[in-house]
C-alpha cells in the first residue's frame, strides 16, 4: 500500500481567489470546519438560499458562522464544536449537507 507523508507543521496562511459560483462555494464553506485556530473569511459568497442553509447547519453545530449579504463575505470561527449532530430539519433542506460530514470526522473523529 503506498503512503503520502506529510511533515510540517507550519500553519497554512494566505489568500485564494476562486470564483463564487454555488458548486464552489459549499465545499469551501464546509471546508472551513477544519480551521481550529481563528476565523476564516470568504469573500464574494453569493446570496444563495444553500448559503444560508449551511450556516445555520454550522450554527446548530456550535460554529460561529456571520454572513452579511449585502457585502457577500462569510465569517467562520470553527474554533469550537458544540456537537457533531445537526439538525434534520435543515440538513434535509439542501442536498450539499453531506459535505461537512468529513471535516467533522476529520476534527473529531
Amino acid at each position: 500500500m503506498e503512503q503520502l507523508v506529510i511533515h510540517g507543521g507550519h500553519p497554512l496562511r494566505g489568500h485564494v481567489k476562486i470564483g463564487g459560483a454555488k458548486n464552489a462555494v459549499l465545499p469551501i464553506i464546509a471546508a472551513a470546519l477544519l480551521g481550529t485556530n481563528g476565523k476564516s473569511v470568504l469573500d464574494e459568497v453569493p446570496a444563495l438560499e444553500d448559503v444560508y442553509t449551511i450556516t445555520a447547519v454550522l450554527r446548530a453545530l456550535g460554529v460561529t458562522a456571520d454572513y452579511t449579504a449585502s457585502e457577500h463575505r462569510l465569517v467562520i470561527d470553527a474554533t469550537h464544536i458544540a456537537t457533531v449532530a445537526a439538525p434534520y430539519d435543515l440538513v434535509r433542506k439542501m442536498r450539499a449537507s453531506f459535505l461537512i460530514m468529513g471535516p467533522l470526522l476529520a476534527r473529531e473523529g
